[in-house]
């Protein structure tokens, strides 16, 4: 992939970047007229305002509104500018790897299923955003960016509380697999708590032992299916899966074999923060150092399937197959 990108920064990359660079002057530009020109009105306007015996509570609020105005005005440029370069390089990018790429998601994939079997959080405010598809050893790969934040009630004021940032990946098999086994992590004294839970829902899932002492201090796994979990959930697997965490940079991945798409399917979740994001707001025209780092990124994303399902078989039970 090294190679690929290569070429692709000589011919393509590098001549489009250095004509943004032009671009980002003029942003650069119109942020230092209109952010000071807000701040003068606004010092000004609280001035005169203060002269003639106003309040000080809409002194206040001209100062900051004026100023607020001078910010808006001056980012709108850059932040545009930003999204633009953003989506370039990110498509031209993820086309190499044969992957194509959104800024946010149509529909955020299985989604519902997420959230139904606790694999995200409950929350009051989602957003999504870099969205990245293909095929990818003969299954359909889908990942996306997700934040959820929480509304939180105190006496004097609402704020949002961020419960996850991280990704969200859909891994399509091309066999089917059956039941619901569903993969957390351990909580310790909870697991009580949790496994009472899931046996009320609808579809009763019943905590399920895994084979390796290893894995049952980190996971806690439910499942419809006794039989069908211990044959999906092989240490292999199970070495992967923390593989791909590491390899992601994130924590707390957690996963779902669902047999409600009517094919296989395995839905996985990782904190992962703020992933793809190749320049700042000041400076978004990226050297080739901060493309190269998003370069590494999406390559470790057109690794996972084959970190969790190539070469490792199903059912192999102790077996590292390499």
């Amino acid at each position: 992939m090294a190679a690929q990108f290569d070429d692709l920064w000589q011919d393509k990359l590098q001549p489009w970047l250095t004509a943004r660079a032009d671009e980002q002057r003029v942003a650069k530009q119109r942020f230092w007229t209109w952010m000071p020109m807000g701040t003068l009105i606004g010092f000004t306007l609280g001035g005169i305002t203060s002269a003639m015996g106003g309040e000080p509570r809409l002194i206040v609020v001209l100062v900051l509104g004026c100023i607020a105005i001078g910010w808006a005005g001056g980012i709108e440029k850059l932040k545009s500018l930003k999204k633009k370069i953003k989506l370039e390089l990110l498509t031209e990018i993820a086309r190499t790897t044969g992957l194509k790429y959104a800024l946010k998601p149509y529909l955020p994939t299985r989604y519902h299923r997420f959230l139904e079997h606790g694999i995200i959080p409950r929350h009051d405010r989602k957003h999504f955003e870099d969205h990245f598809e293909g095929e990818v050893h003969g299954c359909n790969f889908e990942l996306y960016e997700a934040h959820f934040e929480k509304r939180v009630r105190s006496r004097r004021s609402t704020y949002w509380v961020t419960v996850f940032r991280g990704v969200m990946i859909r891994i399509g098999f091309p066999h089917n697999v059956e039941g619901v086994t569903v993969i957390t992590r351990d909580k310790g004294f909870f697991n009580v708590f949790e496994a009472f839970g899931r046996k009320l829902k609808k579809k009763k899932l019943e905590r399920i032992g895994l084979v390796d002492p290893k894995f049952e201090r980190i996971f806690e796994v439910y499942g419809n299916d006794q039989m069908i979990a211990r044959y999906m959930l092989t240490p292999s697997f199970m070495e992967r899966l923390l593989a791909l965490e590491k390899a992601i940079e994130g924590k707390n991945v957690r996963a779902l074999f669902d047999e409600d798409s009517g094919s296989g399917e395995l839905l996985i979740a990782a904190e992962t923060g703020d992933q793809f994001e190749i320049s700042s707001l000041f400076n978004p025209v990226p050297d080739k150092s901060k493309v190269m780092g998003v370069v590494d990124e999406i390559r470790l994303v057109t690794e996972i399937i084959d970190l969790l399902v190539e070469p490792a078989q199903f059912g192999e039970h102790g077996k590292t197959t390499t």
